[in-house]
């Protein structure tokens, strides 16, 4: 059983359509494995975690008691984008599973609104937030390393505490992006097999073969973002993580999180919560 559907052209060419829709129940699965393997880890293997700087009591003078995390815009944006991304699983995968319903005006009008909110994230935080902080870098790499070493016994001097985002957040948003901007990119030229108040409609702009990849490539990265969007919202929920998630709620974290997990020199704040600005989204 293969992973697309063809169809065969007017003059006789095999094109691929779409992609096979039992991917759909693959990547549900593929996000429950996921769940269950690391609450096991959490549970069985997991050792507490250990930092080489950790002694957060000698860091507290004039740090405020509520750490601002996420301003008010990077905070809307985020809710707006959720919003739109739910949308257009929902009604991208609904049908396929036997749910029927007029899809396809609600799908294109959540992809135009994901489209403009991570056209205006890009414009936020290269101009108005620290653009980097999401990004790895060296301390993140080989920190990695220390971890795994440690993890399978081997010697190894403990990690540093976390800058504004852990590692994994960033390998997270890195992934996000990649499947992202794939469905946007696909998303906008098949905008073109539709009647929308944007484009004339016009099934000719590419070739059968050229949709076909087209519509492989939107599905494709559309079942990614099922797996993708349950591991986002299981970490969420968890009791460690929803520090974080409050933050992305009210905008701030308090003090003995910050002072627990992430290193003042890596992510400094101001002394004062009414003149500090955010330093990510």
């Amino acid at each position: 059983m293969g992973i697309l559907e063809w169809a065969t052209s007017p003059w006789g060419r095999a094109v691929p359509v779409h992609i096979a829709w039992f991917l759909i129940w693959v990547a549900l699965i593929a996000g429950m494995v996921f769940v269950i393997v690391h609450v096991i880890y959490i549970s069985v293997l997991a050792r507490p975690k250990e930092f080489a700087n950790n002694d957060p009591a000698a860091t507290t003078d004039g740090i405020p008691e509520r750490i601002p995390r996420h301003s008010l815009t990077a905070r809307l944006f985020h809710w707006i984008m959720a919003l739109a991304m739910f949308t257009l699983l929902f009604t991208a995968f609904l049908p396929k599973v036997g749910v029927r319903f007029e899809w396809v005006t609600y799908h294109w009008i959540a992809g135009v609104l994901l489209t403009a909110s991570i056209i205006f994230h890009v414009i936020h935080t290269s101009f108005f937030l620290d653009f980097w902080s999401i990004w790895p870098d060296r301390v993140d790499l080989r920190d990695a390393l220390r971890r795994t070493r440690r993890f399978i016994g081997e010697a190894a001097s403990p990690p540093e505490r976390f800058a504004k985002y852990p590692l994994e957040n960033k390998l997270y948003h890195l992934s996000v992006m990649a499947t992202g901007l794939a469905v946007i990119a696909t998303g906008v030229f098949m905008m073109e097999r539709v009647r929308t108040i944007f484009f004339v409609r016009n099934p000719y702009v590419l070739s059968d073969m050229s949709w076909g990849m087209t519509y492989v490539l939107h599905g494709l990265a559309g079942v990614g973002l099922i797996t993708l969007v349950m591991a986002h919202v299981y970490f969420g929920l968890r009791p460690e993580k929803r520090p974080i998630t409050k933050s992305m709620i009210f905008g701030w974290m308090s003090r003995d999180f910050y002072l627990k997990e992430h290193d003042p020199e890596r992510w400094p704040v101001e002394a004062s919560t009414s003149t500090s600005k955010p330093s990510g989204s």
